[in-house]
């Protein structure tokens, strides 16, 4: 599970990134509102805190961006120390799912996000996407372009795998530890496999997505460009 965390007062920052992650969660951060829209629209994040009051660009603009422009439908979840109910709805106008004010426990921030994690799995379809390839995890069809493509089962957890992580690098030991944990059958066995992948996903395709980084691993993702 992974939470983007936008505030710039770096004490709640910092506090809430540490109990979160005492929570088991992986988070990321940002300081202001255009920091927190790159990281927002170039990475994957289950869910979103957002601080409405933010250098640069504020909660609301960024939130009603990530909805509007961006097509984003991860789950938002807004702070504020302001009570008003104008307030309120222009966050919830803007895009959010929810809205916490300041000051807060974290224990009720906790159980918001809980919250708002069950309502949205329970009423968005679960599926991962990059670029035109598109993988709906409840039917299990992968598609790119709106062309229905063909995996087996190893090929579809490896694209699993490097569509959650995408854009980043996943090193080739991560790869081979999911795929086949300690019994990995030989060292060109997820070559093969990447291979294979790439048949089906991009060659028929004008645009590759599947790019290899000499040495280190594989990435899914719109650009070559080393990360």
């Amino acid at each position: 599970m992974r939470i983007l965390v936008v505030e710039d007062n770096r004490d709640i920052l910092a506090n809430v990134m540490d109990y979160l992650q005492l929570k088991g969660w992986s988070v990321d951060c940002a300081q202001d509102g255009l920091s927190g829209l790159h990281l927002a629209t170039s990475q994957h994040y289950d869910l979103i805190v957002l601080d409405i009051m933010l250098p640069g660009m504020d909660g609301y603009q960024l939130c009603r961006r990530l909805r509007e422009e961006a097509r984003s439908e991860v789950p938002i979840l807004m702070l504020t120390a302001r009570d008003a109910l104008e307030d309120r709805l222009q966050g919830l106008r803007s895009g959010a799912d929810d809205y916490l004010l300041k000051p807060f426990a974290l224990s009720e921030l906790h159980a918001r996000i809980e919250a708002i994690l069950r309502r949205s799995r329970g009423s968005r379809t679960r599926r991962l996407q990059v670029a035109d390839l598109v993988y709906d995890l409840d039917t299990l069809l992968v598609t790119r372009a709106g062309k229905p493509l063909k995996l087996n089962p190893l090929g579809m957890k490896l694209l699993a795998l490097l569509m959650q992580k995408s854009p980043a690098v996943v090193r080739r030991e991560v790869l081979e530890e999911a795929l086949w944990g300690d019994d990995c059958p030989d060292s060109d066995s997820l070559r093969s496999h990447i291979h294979l992948l790439r048949q089906v996903i991009d060659k028929p395709f004008a645009r590759p997505l599947l790019h290899t980084q000499h040495g280190v691993g594989f990435r899914l993702a719109e650009s070559d460009d080393a990360l």
